[in-house]
This record gives C-alpha cells, structure tokens and sequence, in this order.
C-alpha cells in the first residue's frame, strides 16, 4: 500500500443501550418512580413481610381442598388409581354395596380399600361441613389428636372451618375491593373531569345514597331472598363504590386544568384519551393507595353480617358464624379464640400492607 494512501475508517457502531437486569422485573421495564416506591415499600419491614405472609395463607387455602377434606387425595385399589377429590366414585367401585358416593370415612369402606390398595389423606382429614360422628365426649369437643383445636357445637372440625373460611373471606373482599374500584374511579373520574352540572348532581346523589342503611336493607332483604355469595357482594356493591369516588375526583378536578391537560385538548385529543391515558395514571396512586383498607373493611363487613346471621347461607365455610358459636358457647373457649385469632391477624397483615403502600406512594419519602 503506497505510503500517501488515504484509509477512510468507518465508525464503529455501538448497539443501543438496553435497560439494565435491574431495570426490569417480569417482563416490565421498571420506571425510576417505580424502583423508588418498591424500595420504599421494601423498607417497612413490617408491611412488606406481611404481604408475604398473606399471600402465603391465601396461596395455601387456594387449595383447601387437598390440605382439610373427607376424602383421601389418592386411592389405589385392585391394581387402579382414584382421585376422590375431582371424581365421585360409587361404592360399588371398591366392591360395596350402594351406588351413592363411597363414604371414605366409613370403617366399612376403609376395610375394603385397604385389602386390595391403600389411600392418601390430605392433612386434615375433615372437611368445612363434615360431621365427626366418633366424638367421645358431646360437641363442642375440646381440641385433640383428630380434632386439632375441637369441634363446633355440631360436631364440625374448627381448623377445616378456618381454613375454608379464610379463603371465602378474602375471595369475597378481593372481589368486592375490584369492582368497587372500578365503579368508583368511572363515576369519580367522570364527575371530576367535567365538573359543573355532572359533578353537583353526581355528589347530591352520593350525599342521599350514602345516607341509606345498609344492615337495615340487608335485614329486610334476607327475610325474602335466601342470601349467598354473589347475592351479597351485589347488594354490599352498591355501598362501597363510593368510598373511591372521592379520591379520584380530587385528583381529576386538580389535573383537568393544568397545562398538560389543556394542550392535549387544544391538540384535538379526545376526552376518553385524556382521561385514561393523561389524568387517570395520577389517581391510580390514590386508589391503590386506597384499596387494602377497602379489603380489610369488606371482610369486616361480611364477618359481620355472618355473626349476625344475615351473610352466607347457614352451614357455609364462614369466620363470622365461627365467631357466633364462640359467643353462643362460653363453656368452650377454643371456639372463639380461634376464630379471633384468623379475624384478627387477617385484617391485622391488610392494614400493615395498607400502611406500606400508603408510605410507598408518598412523594415525600425518597432513597
């Protein structure tokens, strides 16, 4: 190569930059605001073990049925296998007599399935509504090896009834907590956002509504229709949206005329688009912030009504009916320290992740 040739050199080019390991957690990059609220709900110790503790319970009562039921989680017989749980098996299935469904805590039933196979308990071997027809002394039995911490006053095991009753108790606060945030943010946002006329008729309406009695219509309600689950959550819906409606309004009637919001309106932006993509994210913090005093208060409210005897159906998995018997049954304590005890650290771990989140959202705490 001659000495006065001209190399002409091509930059080398560096791939984009991608966020950090770090930055990013399942899937989702991780926004600096965001990475400062999770640290500062990671430092309230107290708040961020208890949602581990929660989630923990309530992942394991998911299951309930293979940690507290009547009959065994697996059964080989004669060279087969069983799964009771999922599948109603006849008696005559194991060479019984009846076609009805095998009583698998029959001594009869056992005998037979034990000379050809054997069976898997969970650990519990009672179910919410099974009766202990073996007690030795009468019901309420106190707690024993078979009866962990006794029977109710008919004879059902306290540590099924628990398990079983804590999971209804959360479902049915979760549940309540969602649809009540998303009627309540609608209707605050709705109210916010236009002000004027909407928002003085929409808060005359709350004011009326909010002065109705809710136990009275639950009273008068559950003498003419038998109560259960969704019946409950729909008649305890119309009440609790409420509670969201005046957080998101308040950031709405503050954001609807700032200069982001007025831009986007000059530019032709539609109303919608402004209202959930623009002003919305800013009263998330609110209700979130806002959502696990919501849950805690839910399942109050129902353990409440089941004390009273106007929530679940009677023989229902529920805390509060567990908390009644306690209450009918002095002469046996384990009844109602049980149930206080479930009752009292449930709601005692929601409003510890209430407080954390609530600390977490505050713009005032950094680093």
């Amino acid at each position: 190569m001659p000495e006065n040739a001209h190399v002409e050199t091509i930059p080398h080019e560096t791939p984009a930059a991608k966020p950090a390991p770090k930055d990013r957690f399942l899937g989702l990059r991780i926004t600096p605001i965001m990475r400062r609220r999770l640290v500062n709900f990671a430092r309230n110790r107290r708040g961020f073990w208890s949602l581990w503790i929660f989630l923990a319970l309530f992942f394991l009562s998911l299951f309930a049925e293979f940690i507290a039921n009547d009959k065994p989680l697996l059964i080989r017989y004669d060279g087969g296998f069983y799964i009771p749980v999922f599948v109603e098996y006849p008696e005559t299935t194991f060479d019984g007599e009846f076609l009805t469904e095998a009583d698998y805590r029959d001594p009869f039933v056992i005998e037979l399935i034990n000379k050809k196979g054997w069976m898997v308990w969970p650990l519990v071997r009672f179910s919410f509504d099974s009766i202990n027809y073996d007690l030795k002394v009468p019901a309420p039995a106190p707690p024993s090896s078979v009866n962990w911490l006794g029977t109710d006053d008919q004879g059902r095991d306290v540590v099924a009834r628990m398990i079983y009753g804590f999971r209804v108790s959360v479902l049915f606060g979760l549940t309540l907590t969602i649809v009540s945030a998303a009627v309540g943010v609608s209707i605050g946002a709705f109210q916010g956002f236009y002000g004027g006329l909407p928002d003085l008729l929409g808060q005359r309406f709350i004011e009326i509504w909010a002065g109705m009695p809710m136990l009275y219509l639950l009273i008068i309600m559950a003498s003419v229709i038998t109560p259960n689950f969704w019946w409950l959550l729909g008649l305890m819906l119309l009440f609790s949206w409420m509670g969201f409606v005046g957080v998101v309004r308040a950031e709405f009637l503050k954001a609807r005329n700032l200069d982001f919001v007025r831009a986007a309106k000059a530019l032709g932006v539609s109303d919608v688009k402004i209202i959930f993509k623009h002003v919305l994210p800013n009263a998330t913090v609110a209700t979130i912030t806002f959502m696990p005093f919501t849950l805690a208060g839910s399942i109050t409210t129902l353990t409440a009504l089941d004390f009273l005897g106007f929530g679940l159906p009677v023989g229902s998995a529920s805390l509060g009916e567990l908390l009644n018997q306690g209450k009918a049954n002095l002469h046996a304590p384990w009844l109602g320290f049980s149930a206080f005890a479930v009752v009292a650290i449930m709601l005692s771990l929601l409003v510890f992740i209430g407080e954390a989140v609530r600390d977490a959202f505050d713009p005032r705490k950094t680093f």
